[in-house]
C-alpha cells in the first residue's frame, strides 16, 4: 500500500515539475515563503496533498487524503469512510462503489519526491525511502472527488492514490503486502488526466513502475517517532543496519 509520501520539493524539482506538468510550481518548494514542510505526509493524518487534476490541469490543487465519495450522507460517515480510501487498487477500482465513478471521470496526478515502505524481517518492520534515481520527481495517478456536507454547506475535495501489484524491487521491500503505488511511466504521465481515455486506455496505464528507475535506502525509525517531530529532512537520510543483508534485495 502507500500511506506514507514526500512531497517536500527543492527549488529546482519544483522547477522540473512546472516545466513537465505546465504549471506555476514556485509555491510548493522550499524556497517559497511561507513554506509549510511536507517531508512526510502521513495518510491517516488526512494532510492536504499538492495535486493536478483533470478538472483544472492548469494549476496545482490541494485535496485531502482520503477519497470521500459524493454520495456520503454524514460528516461522521465522511470521517469514517477516508481512512478506509487512501489508497485504491487497480485491480478493483472499476467495480467498488467508492472509487467506480472517479477513476472514469476525475482522474488526477500526485507529484512525490519519494514514498515510504516497511520490510518484513525476522519479526522487525525496518522502513525504506524510495525515490526516483533520476529524475527529480515521481508522478503517482489518483482518484479525486469532491464532496459536500449537507449540513454546513462545507466542500471537500479529497482523493486517493492508486497502488498496484509491486514490481521485483518493491516485492522485497514491502514484502507483507506485495504492493506499491502507481507510478506514472515518464513520457505519458499527463496522458492520465486527459478526459479522452476510455475505460481501456486507464487500465492499460495502471502497471508497476519499471524498477530501474527506482532508488532506495534504509532510514531510521524516526518516521515513527511518537517524541520527536518526523516531517523533518532528516527522516530520509540513510540509515545502515547490519542484519539486512545484500540478498534480501536480490
Amino acid at each position: 500500500m502507500c500511506y506514507n509520501v514526500n512531497q517536500e520539493f527543492s527549488e529546482e524539482e519544483a522547477k522540473a515539475l512546472e516545466e513537465e506538468y505546465g504549471v506555476d510550481a514556485k509555491y510548493i518548494s522550499r524556497g517559497s515563503s511561507p513554506h509549510v514542510h511536507r517531508y512526510l505526509l502521513k495518510g491517516f493524518a488526512h494532510p492536504k496533498l499538492i495535486v493536478l487534476a483533470d478538472s483544472e490541469p492548469s494549476k496545482l490543487q490541494e485535496f485531502n487524503w482520503g477519497l470521500i465519495p459524493f454520495w456520503t450522507k454524514t460528516s461522521e460517515q465522511a470521517d469514517d469512510i477516508a481512512k478506509k480510501t487512501l489508497n485504491a487498487k487497480s485491480e478493483t477500482i472499476f467495480k467498488l462503489p467508492s472509487f467506480r465513478s472517479p477513476i472514469k471521470k476525475k482522474r488526477c496526478l500526485i507529484p512525490v519526491a519519494g514514498f515510504y515502505e516497511w520490510m518484513d524481517h525476522k519479526g522487525k518492520k525496518y522502513p525504506h525511502y524510495i525515490y526516483p534515481k533520476v529524475r527529480p520527481f515521481f508522478s503517482l495517478g489518483g482518484i479525486w472527488e469532491e464532496w459536500t456536507d449537507k449540513e454546513t454547506g462545507e466542500i471537500r475535495n479529497t482523493a486517493s492514490i492508486i497502488t498496484t501489484a509491486a514490481n521485483p524491487i518493491m516485492a522485497k521491500i514491502h514484502n507483507s503486502k506485495k504492493r506499491m503505488p502507481l507510478i506514472l511511466q515518464d513520457d505519458i504521465a499527463l496522458d492520465w488526466i486527459s478526459p479522452e481515455l476510455k475505460e481501456e486506455d486507464i487500465a492499460a496505464l495502471m502497471s508497476p513502475y519499471d524498477q530501474k528507475k527506482m532508488a532506495f535506502h534504509t532510514i531510521s525509525k524516526l518516521i515513527t517517532s511518537r517524541n520527536e517531530n518526523p516531517n523533518v529532512e532528516e527522516v530520509m537520510e540513510p540509515v545502515e543496519y547490519p542484519e539486512l543483508s545484500e540478498e534480501l534485495y536480490v
